[in-house]
């Protein structure tokens, strides 16, 4: 076998590479991996990480090859055309003078689907560690699985950026316009229905885990992946996906590059009044309300945020007084229950700062009143509803800080801002207050169905539906899961331990070689073997996916 050689441009089968990578992103931190040309289409070349390839059994290396011809029919014919007819080309031929796009599958950090490099746009003179190549990075555990189609869409939708922004007018967009680009492409080009298990439904779970994430500031965590996405859908389907297009197809960038967009659309909107909007749609999400204020897109149609809960006392005067810190662009989402009389909520930040405080007042009878807090020019305010806790059951203030505009290429500084609730008046009678107790104990426990019911429906990420792609030892994710799920309910005979880990360990094979031994006939004797194997293969999966849908 030959050693790794420079690229080259013949792009022969076998051929063996040399690449650079990003070490923060590879599985043992290399920075220098030797792949082996597995495949070569009209638009790419397939490149595998060479040690990892020649770990694999001969079945896996089947599954893999089936999986790049699947992975290439799809950017063919859907990825490639769509998205470039959208947002344009990348750069064609490129720095090498080569139409075809390097795809270079390798082992990653758990939980990374890919990843790419603007330095591979030049050329080794001005960046030496340049592959002088356009080229993408996908994680290999993803080879022959359906969601490599969703990490090729957004990493390629990287490259369009690089040639469509930095190389046309010489500037890079803020990354988490960039990134929130390119997750958009898994609902552009329909990868997010069914919504069961999709990407979208990912960032829904981690945005409601952790929603007062600063949309603009990017450290690379799921949470800046999620707000960020969840704010991309709701702009481009209020504002059409012309508006991530033409942000991209200007010399401005970050917000100043979605304000142009809105201009040249002739829209009366801004980025800021669009973001205040998104934070009030997060919480209400209700049409019939406002259009501004609910997701279009049918697979958010049920979403709503849970906000942080203040309880008030049910009689004699309340003084609560709270300081909290946020950063730009972030969403804080605050209600208030409980209390009985005249409710006064004074609200202050720092002088110089820009502050925008929508508020919802609900009433007895669950109707909303949305409203917006004006502040002066010290950033203080009050908000004053009369008859809380009697004639209205809660109030809901969302603060989010709209100061810094552009310049957001790291760890954004906190701000404080405060708020403070009073309320005099005589307490309830006896009876009141045992009423007001019970309708608050009701309203709870509506509360927490509802964000019971939500959970559910996103929990299901990993619910053993169907399984995709081979499985087998050391890998790791959601589609394994499924599969321990899936053999914790045939029994302790075939899986005693019962872990759920997501993590594909040598229980899990032990618990896959007793399912196959139990369906030997059917999966083992037509392919010539006598024992299990411990891998999800076609056989195994087709099994398993017979008895998931009750067949």
């Amino acid at each position: 076998m030959s050693s790794a050689t420079a690229f080259a441009q013949s792009g022969d089968i076998g051929q063996e590479v040399l690449f650079n990578v990003d070490k923060d992103f590879d599985a043992s931190s290399k920075n220098q991996v030797s792949a082996v040309l597995l495949k070569t289409t009209s638009k790419l070349y397939f490149y595998v990480e060479k040690t990892w390839w020649n770990l694999q059994t001969p079945a896996k290396k089947d599954a893999v090859s089936a999986g790049l011809n699947n992975l290439s029919d799809e950017f063919d014919a859907k990825i490639y055309p769509i998205l470039t007819s959208m947002f344009g080309s990348e750069w064609n031929p490129g720095v090498d003078g080569d139409s075809r796009i390097a795809v270079l599958f390798e082992p990653m950090n758990s939980n990374e689907g890919g990843y790419f490099r603007t330095a591979d746009e030049y050329i080794k003179l001005q960046l030496p560690d340049s592959n002088e190549k356009e080229m993408l990075y996908l994680a290999v555990d993803y080879m022959d699985d359906p969601k490599a189609k969703v990490f090729l869409a957004h990493e390629f939708m990287h490259l369009i950026t690089f040639n469509q922004k930095n190389r046309i007018f010489g500037v890079e967009d803020d990354t988490w316009l960039n990134e929130a680009r390119a997750d958009y492409t898994s609902t552009i080009l329909g990868y997010n229905t069914p919504y069961e298990g999709s990407n979208l439904q990912k960032r829904v779970k981690d945005f409601i885990e952790n929603p007062s994430d600063s949309i603009t500031e990017w450290r690379g965590t799921k949470y800046d992946y999620a707000s960020s996405s969840l704010f991309s859908h709701y702009l481009a389907d209020h504002y059409g996906v012309g508006i991530l297009i033409d942000s991209l197809k200007s010399k401005y960038t970050g917000i100043a590059s979605i304000n142009f967009a809105l201009e040249k659309s002739e829209e009366k909107d801004t980025f800021s009044q669009i973001f205040t909007n998104w934070t009030i749609a997060s919480i209400i999400n209700d049409c019939s309300i406002s259009q501004n204020y609910c997701y279009l897109n049918s697979n958010l149609s049920n979403f709503r945020l849970a906000p942080t809960l203040n309880f008030l006392p049910l009689q004699g005067n309340v003084s609560l007084s709270v300081t909290n810190v946020t950063k730009n662009w972030t969403g804080n989402w605050l209600k208030f229950i409980g209390g009985n009389g005249d409710l006064k909520l004074d609200f202050s930040s720092l002088k110089g700062l820009n502050f925008e405080v929508p508020y919802i007042v609900e009433d007895k009878k669950g109707s909303y009143s949305i409203k917006f807090l004006g502040l002066d020019k010290d950033q203080k305010g009050q908000i004053s509803v009369d008859n809380f806790g009697t004639d209205f059951k809660s109030l809901i203030i969302i603060p989010s800080l709209q100061t810094k505009l552009s310049g957001f290429d790291g760890l954004e500084p906190t701000y404080p801002f405060t708020y403070k609730v009073t309320i005099a008046g005589t307490g309830p009678t006896e009876d009141a207050l045992i009423q007001q107790l019970l309708d608050q104990i009701d309203y709870l426990k509506k509360e927490i169905a509802r964000l019971q019911n939500q959970g559910s429906q996103n929990q299901n990420l990993f619910s053993c539906v169907q399984l995709t792609g081979n499985l087998y030892l050391g890998m790791s994710n959601n589609n394994v899961k499924c599969l321990q799920q899936f053999l914790k309910s045939q029994g302790a005979d075939i899986y005693p331990e019962g872990l759920i880990t997501g993590y594909f360990g040598n229980l899990t094979k032990l618990a896959v070689i007793r399912f196959q031994e139990k369906y030997k006939s059917e999966i083992l004797t037509p392919i010539g073997l006598q024992n299990g194997t411990g891998i999800v293969g076609e056989k195994t999966r087709v099994k398993i996916n017979q008895l998931l849908s009750g067949g």
